[in-house]
């Protein structure tokens, strides 16, 4: 088999309420989102999906997504899509570094697998370990009396694990954990994301200073090194998220004993290739994940769902869906979300069926 043309579309996915992160510093509206469709010369082809959180959340951007592509397209054609390893070894060649570019294509090549297969990818990534999965809702940055109004919405909602944005400093900070801590529903988890904000001072103060231990901090500061100084003076259950850019990352903080969780998005890593690498290494150190995608639609959303679908329950926290944020709907099939839980069928490969209403004509096709 023989990958003998890509097609590439640009999708803008307007959210539907602005979303503000890393203590308001980070502000979007919308976020602009890339979609591949690889066709074989056996008339079998895969829908992949690369959409950064703006261009200001991570060294990634939309238009880069793109640019690396028409990179990268004559490098792939006549390459074997099931030949999951050779594909990444193309593209990191052709164009070291950039996972960002490439994780649509290795996510379509996935998807190919299971359709050639006949099986969901999930039983390809390591076979059914759950038949349902917790997601978590994501409050943005704002004022107290916003963010426990939007906590108790993603409630009502059905969501019982929280991740609450914030990092503008240490009294502000104090004030919005503070507020939902006291109303938040007896029974649900949070998580207070600082999304890289502060200086490890900031860090140790506001988590010194919240005595209920089993809530999560997550990426309280910019560098591996700074969530270390972080970890060796407080106490609280410690994720690390965006400092976990691929294995030598995450080797590096295993080693030192840093994040007792590890958020692991697939755009970040470079697909589900390398994320399926780094979900069996934090199962042999023994941490936890949250398998999810940086954003996007229900293509990114499902085929992190079929990688946390074959993830064993203990060494999953939860999990996101970015399209929970915005109504663009790009694809049936796929995750069905139902109060705040998603499930997968095993439709074949990532069982997605292209809304083809959703897409303008290409913005490219490599073939």
């Amino acid at each position: 088999m023989k990958i003998t043309r890509l097609r590439i579309y640009q999708v803008d996915l307007p959210l539907d309420k602005p979303y503000a992160l890393s203590g308001g510093r980070l502000h979007y509206s919308a976020l602009d989102s890339t979609i591949v469709v690889v066709e074989t010369d056996q008339g079998l082809f895969g829908i992949g999906e690369s959409c950064p959180w703006g261009a200001s959340y991570l060294p990634a951007f939309a238009l880069g997504v793109r640019a690396g592509l028409a990179e990268l397209a004559p490098h792939l054609l006549g390459c074997n899509p099931l030949n999951l390893n050779a594909i990444n070894q193309v593209m990191d060649r052709a164009l070291p570094g950039h996972p960002y570019v490439k994780t649509a294509v290795d996510m379509a090549c996935w998807d190919i697998l299971g359709r050639y297969c006949n099986l969901p990818v999930h039983a390809l990534l390591g076979g059914r370990m759950n038949t349902e999965l917790t997601l978590q809702s994501s409050i943005p940055t704002a004022t107290p009396r916003q963010m426990v109004a939007d906590m108790h919405q993603a409630h009502a909602d059905g969501y019982r694990t929280h991740s609450c944005k914030i990092g503008s400093g240490v009294s502000a900070d104090l004030s919005r954990i503070q507020n939902l801590l006291a109303e938040r529903v007896r029974g649900d988890h949070l998580t207070f994301d600082a999304n890289r904000a502060w200086l490890p001072a900031q860090a140790v103060a506001v988590m010194n200073a919240v005595k209920d231990y089993e809530v999560h901090f997550e990426q309280p500061c910019e560098t591996l090194e700074q969530c270390q100084h972080v970890r060796n003076l407080t106490r609280q259950p410690l994720i690390l998220d965006e400092c976990i850019h691929g294995a030598n990352d995450l080797y590096r903080a295993c080693a030192l004993n840093t994040a007792q969780v590890i958020g692991l998005k697939i755009a970040r890593v470079g697909g589900l290739t390398k994320a399926r690498h780094l979900r069996d290494y934090c199962i042999e150190q023994g941490i936890q994940m949250n398998i999810e995608d940086v954003g996007g639609s229900q293509i990114a959303d499902t085929a992190a769902m079929h990688l946390a679908m074959a993830t064993p329950h203990q060494y999953l926290r939860a999990s996101w869906n970015a399209c929970r944020h915005h109504s663009v709907v790009t694809a049936l099939g796929g995750i069905h979300v139902t109060r705040g839980i998603a499930r997968l069928d095993d439709t074949p490969g990532l069982g997605l069926t292209l809304c083809q209403a959703a897409l303008s004509e290409a913005v490219a096709i490599h073939e």
